[in-house]
């Protein structure tokens, strides 16, 4: 997720020829559909996977072992698969040579590791030194959040503004809506980097919470969201707290779209905080010639009750240093809502819990007998499926 944000946004970078696809899931039909496109005798696959056994990247790895293998030799794999991995002995035993292994650390979590050689992607596309200004940048905001006082800590100011929202407010998500097409992973990013940190609801003491703790994130690019859900956050019954993002300079040479998409970035978070009241509404319709019962059919309408939260965040250009330091201001500001909220961040037993399931699940699916072993819901999509097949 992170490499694949970072190179979508650095999508204006000079990547010479190489063109860099993304595989993750273990549904078949994106890998198989890209495999199709592809020249094995151009292709380095870099397999990233902290351990070697994660189910999903294995899966994908072999598959991509074996349509590499219909059109090379076995010997070739050392020279077109790459490991990144803390695991040098598993990366050996699937083929990839030792010297062709980029070390992680072990207490590097997923989510956090794009600064690490989990970054590998974006070295080779954008080149290391653009993958050091990114360092350079998120390096950085680290400073600032170490040194910064706490009333002129961005990180900070942030995450309090977020657990004032969240756990006193009961304003239970919140959108990120970066105003530029080049961050539209950013949201799916942090998602991950947030829900999958501080979606806890016990304590550092094992302790049950009785107070909200990470909201729900989800957004889209601003301009689109406008057309999608931007009712909702207007004159929605639910009240949502939105981080707007945008660029003082633009990466294109299109002034008129940029100054277009900034009077809309300006525009929204104003309309958000400020509303319009009913008194406003009656004015503007009466002087737009409504009469007086077309005024008061229509009225109530289009008031807005404003007094809805956004924080906006205005970077000097979308570039790798402003883009490292936007990255570590965002994980500065879940370690600081962790602390707050007093949960471990980093741990994530609800998504070793979804893996331990399926791996015993996947047992019942590949066997033909009647499955029996769990709840009448799973069993009856189990037997349903099986069925079916």
């Amino acid at each position: 997720m992170g490499p694949q944000m970072v190179t979508d946004a650095l999508s204006g970078v000079d990547s010479g020829s190489l063109r860099l696809h993304y595989i993750s899931s273990v549904d078949a039909v994106p890998l198989v559909n890209l495999l199709a496109s592809l020249n094995a005798e151009r292709t380095l696959f870099v397999i990233s996977s902290k351990t070697f056994t994660t189910s999903e990247t294995v899966l994908n790895a072999n598959t991509a072992r074996r349509w590499f293998l219909q059109r090379a030799s076995e010997e070739a794999v050392d020279m077109h698969f790459v490991a990144v991995t803390d695991s040098i002995t598993k990366a050996g035993k699937f083929g990839i040579a030792e010297e062709n292994c980029f070390k992680m650390w072990d207490w590097v979590g997923g989510r956090f590791s794009l600064w690490s050689a989990i970054g590998l992607p974006i070295a080779l596309y954008a080149g290391f030194d653009v993958f050091r200004e990114l360092l350079d940048g998120a390096s950085a905001m680290d400073q600032h959040f170490l040194d910064a006082p706490l009333s002129e800590n961005m990180p900070v100011m942030m995450a309090l503004a977020g657990v004032w929202n969240a756990t006193f407010l009961n304003m239970d998500t919140l959108a990120v809506l970066p105003y530029d097409q080049n961050l539209h992973k950013l949201p799916a990013y942090l998602q991950q980097a947030e829900m999958e940190s501080n979606g806890k609801s016990v304590n550092w003491n094992g302790e049950s919470v009785d107070y909200p703790t990470c909201p729900i994130v989800w957004g889209q690019t601003g301009i689109n969201g406008q057309h999608a859900f931007y009712q909702l956050l207007h004159q929605g019954t639910h009240r949502v707290p939105a981080d707007f993002i945008g660029s003082v300079h633009s990466n294109s040479d299109a002034a008129e779209h940029h100054e277009t998409l900034l009077a809309n970035f300006f525009a929204q978070p104003r309309a958000l905080m400020n509303g319009v009241s009913l008194d406003e509404v009656e004015r503007d319709l009466a002087k737009k010639g409504l009469d007086s019962q077309q005024v008061s059919e229509l009225a109530r309408h289009k008031v807005h009750s404003g007094n809805r939260p956004s924080s906006s965040i205005l970077i000097d250009r979308l570039d790798a240093f402003h883009l490292g330091a936007l990255i570590a201001l965002y994980e500065h500001k879940i370690f600081t809502q962790g602390i707050l909220w007093q949960v471990y961040s980093f741990d994530q037993w609800g998504v070793e819990l979804g893996k331990v399931l399926a791996s015993n699940v996947l047992t019942s699916v590949l066997s033909d007998a009647e499955v029996s072993d769990y709840d009448d819901s799973t069993n009856g999509l189990i037997n349903y499926y099986k069925a079916h097949r």
